[in-house]
């Protein structure tokens, strides 16, 4: 259990999110508790005093644990030098995900990102313009950082993620001084897993109360719309992912975050009980037998168009789902620079996710929901 603050704070917040026409409303005169429920991968501590950031998955199949000791800017502490340490909060951060934006821009922190690599792949409008106006320095490509414009930048921290072990280019700009953190969010088993990373994101920016009352209102918009789809009638079946290389069909996994959407949405994925947490690669005959008579498609890999399926082979065709007109994908919804806003927001707002899913499934359950991310193939 951790510890409990009880902090009394005067304001509402109103949280406004782009793509959607919604409003959360915050009130956050209330205790804050400071609680990591479903990530795995980062814990926040308090201990004599001092408060710690703790990432526990820094990369896949890591080892490492890196601590950082969170020093207010405006308090003076006695800090302990053998720890790493976090001054916060953050006021010029560099990020290196587009699954980040949306927790910085909840916060109501995105003018402090001064850096960014590739930034095509950004949708959010808020972001948008901030790199179009020159205060966002593009500073290369995915993981091939620039850290020579890095450097320029001189950033108080660069928040990166790295898939298996630690990235050469982050290396460089540790010893050079910056520090970095690890962000592990991509890891998370569960769909309120990840959302729960913008509590690691209220650390950096000294914003744990709005933090932990953004995510509770995620939480419960998740758990409502769950219980929800528990009054369904019928329990349709599910299809899910597409063939990728030659005969070789890839799909969700039974303990993957996408099966966990699918089971929370009630609905019968038809590889619910496969092992893994990742993704399946089966054969098609395999995928065929079980899948041609599944009454929806959800997310046929990296198709967007039924067109696009049938160049690639015709005997998607076959399909009850593909004959009826019931695959949906989340590919089409773009940014005006061509990044697909499922990838950058859905992290963030599994609720919405989980909406989706059952206003494809179960239309009656959510009659004035307007789905955010899936669009019926065309």
């Amino acid at each position: 259990m951790k510890n409990i603050n009880f902090i009394p704070v005067l304001i509402y917040i109103l949280i406004s999110i782009y793509c959607k026409n919604e409003v959360i409303k915050v009130d956050i005169k209330q205790r804050f508790e400071n609680n990591i429920k479903y990530a795995n991968g980062f814990d926040i501590i308090t201990k004599n005093g001092i408060k710690k950031l703790i990432i526990k998955s820094p990369y896949q199949n890591s080892k490492d644990v890196f601590e950082y000791q969170i020093k207010n800017k405006t308090v003076s502490k006695n800090i302990n030098k053998n720890n790493l340490i976090i001054e916060v909060p953050i006021t010029k951060i560099v990020v290196t995900s587009t699954t980040h934006i949306p927790m910085v821009e909840l916060l109501n922190e995105e003018a402090t990102v001064i850096g960014f690599p590739y930034s095509k792949y950004v949708s959010s409008e808020k972001t948008r313009q901030l790199i179009d106006s020159g205060n966002i320095t593009e500073i290369g490509k995915e993981n091939s950082l620039n850290t020579e414009i890095l450097l320029d930048l001189e950033p108080e921290i660069v928040v990166g993620y790295s898939v298996s072990s630690a990235d050469k280019s982050l290396t460089t700009i540790k010893k050079a001084g910056i520090n970095v953190i690890y962000n592990g969010d991509w890891l998370e088993e569960t769909p309120l897993g990840r959302a729960e990373w913008i509590k690691f994101f209220g650390v950096l920016f000294n914003k744990e109360k709005q933090a932990d009352s953004i995510f509770k209102i995620i939480e419960t918009n998740y758990l409502e719309a769950k219980k929800i789809a528990l009054t369904a009638i019928k329990k349709p079946t599910i299809l899910s992912g597409a063939i990728m290389s030659k005969d070789i069909w890839n799909l969700p996994a039974g303990d993957s975050f996408v099966a966990q959407f699918l089971k929370d949405a009630n609905l019968d994925y038809l590889w619910k009980n496969s092992k893994g947490k990742g993704s399946l690669s089966l054969s098609f005959e395999s995928v065929f037998d079980k899948g041609v008579n599944a009454d929806f498609w959800i997310a046929p890999g990296y198709f967007s168009t039924k067109e696009q399926l049938l160049n690639s082979n015709q005997i998607y065709t076959k399909f009850k789902a593909f004959e009826n007109g019931n695959i949906y994908t989340p590919s089409t919804k773009k940014g005006t620079t061509g990044g697909v806003i499922y990838y950058e927001l859905a992290p963030t707002r599994p609720d919405l996710v989980l909406k989706d899913i059952i206003k494809i499934t179960n239309t009656d359950l959510l009659p004035d929901y307007k789905m955010t991310f899936f669009q019926k193939m065309k």
